[in-house]
């Protein structure tokens, strides 16, 4: 068993990759809890195929991926919060908008583009084949998200259950708002490398959906997302090491059956206690 464990560890590519998931993981937990509590679960969806126009425009012009895609998923939030700000425009209309249209684009210009054929590694992830320059930028942003929910939280905890009091004390709910679909926005980015645009949704809902089955405070929903999340994240790498599976794919089954587990526990237990 410690063989099986130590082995793929003498590799370099393996260990920037886990490094990279667990940053990944730990940014994705934290604000997985918001992104649930705020009903959000939808703009992470929107953003990770938001992304694929950046992800093909950069491809074209020799600058990184995570460059270009971390571009447009900044640009998509502005264009959301663009529209949104419009009177009698729903939020949830302008990410439609958004994530349809910019995805369309992606799908367009991946067509013109000779060699850019296969789609793998974007929709699937490709946490195996992290670089040096990847991992350092995915630390990097994984810890900004971080420190900005740390800094940021008693505001955002306000705002996300009350904007009227949130307003009374002096707080601006939209700008809140605004600087959290940014953070997402990152968050999203640097996900889609580990498990492909297709599966950043689960990494970011699944976690705190999970917890939430278990425990009710959102402090500890957020912890025990960050725990979750990494746990998957390390035996969905294992297991797609050792297997040869898509990276994203075993890191989200892992995730899921996290949460069948505890829907599941959390149904016996209130059986037992009824």
């Amino acid at each position: 068993m410690l063989e099986w464990i130590l082995e793929p560890l003498q590799y370099s590519f393996f260990l920037k990759g886990l490094f990279a998931g667990i940053a990944v993981a730990a940014a994705c937990g934290i604000l997985s809890g918001f992104i649930v509590w705020r009903g959000m679960a939808f703009i992470g969806d929107a953003l990770a195929h938001a992304i694929l126009p950046g992800i093909v425009l950069a491809t074209m012009f020799g600058v990184h991926m995570l460059i270009g895609a971390l571009i447009a998923a900044i640009f998509s939030v502005i264009a959301i919060g663009a529209l949104t700000s419009h009177k009698g425009f729903k939020e949830d209309t302008a990410i439609g908008v958004i994530f349809a249209g910019a995805f369309a684009l992606g799908l367009l210009l991946i067509d013109k583009v000779s060699g850019f054929k296969d789609l793998t590694h974007i929709l699937f992830g490709n946490i195996l084949g992290v670089s040096g320059f990847d991992l350092t930028l995915i630390i990097i942003v994984a810890f900004v998200v971080i420190l900005m929910v740390i800094l940021f939280y008693k505001e955002l905890l306000v705002t996300s259950f009350d904007s009227t009091h949130a307003l009374a004390i002096g707080l601006s709910p939209t700008v809140i708002h605004f600087g959290f679909l940014i953070l997402t926005a990152s968050t999203t980015v640097i996900a889609s490398q580990t498990v492909g645009v297709v599966m950043v949704l689960a990494l970011l809902v699944t976690p705190a959906a999970t917890a939430s089955l278990l425990v009710k405070e959102l402090p500890k929903i957020m912890g025990l997302s960050i725990i979750l999340s990494v746990i998957s994240i390390i035996i969905g790498f294992y297991s797609s090491y050792y297997f040869d599976a898509p990276s994203g794919a075993t890191i989200v089954m892992v995730l899921t059956i996290f949460f069948i587990a505890a829907f599941l526990f959390s149904k016996i237990k209130s059986t037992l206690v009824n």
